[in-house]
């Protein structure tokens, strides 16, 4: 548990209605988001005033027609607009429904309809999805400018200018809404990984207990601007890297494309991101390869050794001896937040030794995300294997432990969700007692400090009742050279009774055809299989890996980049 006495101290916030008027009030003309009018154009900025004014018109419009209480989707690319909608929907009008736009529209559709949504906002390079679906209303909010679209009758800028309209002429429904703490303001579909998606039903107390949670721990700060990367509908990027953002009176910018993010790093100044591993670990690897090739490599491996010695006497120098590095990323980049998969422990030890501050944590959808974090605080360094403490008003505790500690992961406190939309029995099965069952394993050290060790549902047990991790076998896998990624899984063959320990390996093909040149699809398999031989040596008998299998083609994967293992296999 972390003492009280350490927690950064943070304001009050119960609604994110709340929370609306709070920024206007506190921050007013101060940027609140960076946005572009066209691709490859220059960031323009809006307040937090602006912000407020946008929202209370839409509000006031959709209000006006028809919309008070209504479920309303939100589906397409990251931008300004987006957040417009779902700050109106949940400052008053109804309940928000951010949907994967990466789905297939079939999937899109029956979400949509399974959330018993009366209205879709949508960016126009999917308006397709939506032409033949039964919704009383459509609307467009174009991540960039274009006339046709804008000039659409239901585009979202005509709503705002037709509800400025309303609160001029004291048509203002919006401004006389109350909202309630414990009321429901958004539906999230779960990803999908494994089994049928269900609606997580979050209140105004499940969002902002994370809000306040994560800023008692990691202090942002208001000249904070975090580019926004991650898929803006997941709950990792709209409650940790904008809502958490924008309450310290930080901005967000949003990013073009993954393909633009140094690009965009630089233009807009950020100064932290919001990530997955794949994303962070990537950017880790790039320093290293970008040393490697302009000869400063072996330079930078002795400076990060003298300044370990240096650290040891409390002496820090690494911003002033890696100052190339910061500048890579515009100069003014100094945090990066991990999260829905756990970090290689190099990496986060990497970043640290170059001088930027990492965290990692951990969550669910279920939890608004945030359970865990590694607070800025504590030593990440020392317990860079960890993902990090509870959040202030969160309990954790290890169920059903085993001989080393490890059992599933229950979570009590004000982020557990209500439920699962129209799925009482579902929601009976997980939460219990008040107890949320992640369906996660992992144990907790001495200090509190949580470590997860895989799902309950990929482990494989042995015919003499050993359980296997393929998480913990994964992780060294990524870890032998020109791996990309990995998938360990069990194989129970016919008449046998015990599992076939299997990998799938996805190589990184480019840097094997650098290395060894044109390679056969025979030779790479060796070469794999050597690694893998070397391997298993040091693993215990039962959980070495028996077949090996190598992908020509990345895995497949949910919008956070985690690899969905019944649909590889």
């Amino acid at each position: 548990m972390i003492s009280e006495t350490k927690l950064h101290k943070v304001r009050e916030l119960t609604t994110l209605r709340e929370m609306l008027y709070q920024c206007d009030e506190l921050f007013g003309e101060k940027t609140a988001f960076l946005a572009k009018r066209k691709k490859g154009g220059e960031y323009f900025e809006i307040s937090f005033s602006q912000f407020k004014k946008d929202v209370e018109a839409l509000g006031a419009r959709l209000i006006d027609l028809g919309l008070k209480d209504s479920k309303i989707a939100i589906m397409g690319n990251n931008c300004y607009q987006w957040v417009v909608a779902y700050m109106a929907t949940v400052s008053g009008v109804g309940v928000a429904v951010p949907i994967d736009k990466d789905l297939k529209q079939e999937e899109i559709v029956n979400l949509i309809k399974a959330a018993d949504c009366e209205a879709v906002f949508f960016t126009s390079n999917y308006g397709n999805y939506f032409e033949n679906i039964d919704i009383s209303h459509k609307f467009v909010m174009d991540a960039y400018q274009n006339d046709e679209s804008m000039t659409a009758e239901h585009h979202i800028y005509n709503l705002i200018f037709q509800g400025r309209g309303l609160l001029e002429t004291g048509r203002d429904q919006f401004a006389d809404v109350t909202t309630d703490p414990e009321q429901m303001v958004e539906i999230l579909f779960t990803s999908g990984t494994t089994g049928t998606p269900k609606g997580v039903m979050l209140s105004n107390k499940n969002i902002c207990h994370v809000i306040r949670g994560a800023n008692q721990v990691i202090n942002l700060k208001k000249d904070d601007r975090a580019l926004s990367v991650l898929p803006i509908h997941h709950t990792l990027e709209s409650s940790m890297g904008i809502l958490a953002v924008l309450f310290q009176g930080g901005s967000v910018a949003f990013c073009e494309g993954l393909k633009y993010m140094l690009k965009n790093m630089r233009e807009s100044e950020a100064s932290l991101i919001v990530g997955v591993p794949l994303i962070i670990e990537s950017m880790y690897s790039k320093i290293w390869k970008e040393a490697e090739k302009n000869g400063s490599e072996n330079a930078m491996l002795k400076a990060v050794r003298l300044n370990r010695r240096l650290m040891t006497f409390k002496i820090d120098k690494r911003k002033k001896i890696f100052s190339g590095v910061r500048n890579r990323f515009g100069g003014n980049f100094r945090y990066l937040i991990s999260g829905a998969a756990a970090i290689d422990p190099a990496v986060l030890r990497g970043f640290i030794d170059l001088g930027f501050d990492v965290s990692q944590g951990y969550g669910l959808t279920e939890t608004a995300p945030l359970v865990t974090v590694i607070p800025d605080f504590e030593n990440a360094y020392k317990k860079s294997g960890s993902v990090g403490l509870a959040i202030p008003g969160v309990e954790i505790k290890i169920d059903q432990p085993d001989e080393d500690g490890i059992g599933e992961i229950l979570i009590k406190g004000a982020n557990v969700m209500m439920g699962y939309y129209n799925m009482p029995e579902e929601t009976a099965e997980v939460i219990k007692d008040g107890w949320l069952h992640s369906g996660d394993l992992g144990f907790m050290d001495p200090d509190g400090w949580l470590y997860i060790t895989g799902r309950s549902r990929n482990i494989i047990v042995t015919k003499t009742g050993k359980n296997i991790y393929p998480e913990e076998i994964e992780a060294v896998i990524r870890n032998l050279d020109y791996v990309v990624d990995c998938m360990v899984y069990g194989v129970k063959e016919k008449n046998e009774e015990e599992y076939r320990i299997t990998v799938q390996i996805f190589p990184d093909y480019e840097a094997l055809e650098k290395a060894k040149g044109n390679m056969t699809d025979d030779e790479i398999f060796e070469l794999f299989k050597e690694e893998i031989y070397q391997m298993n040596r040091k693993l215990a008998s039962y959980k070495r890996v028996k077949d090996i299998i190598i992908r020509k083609t990345d895995f497949i994967r949910t919008t956070t980049r985690k690899i969905k293992r019944g649909e590889n296999i």
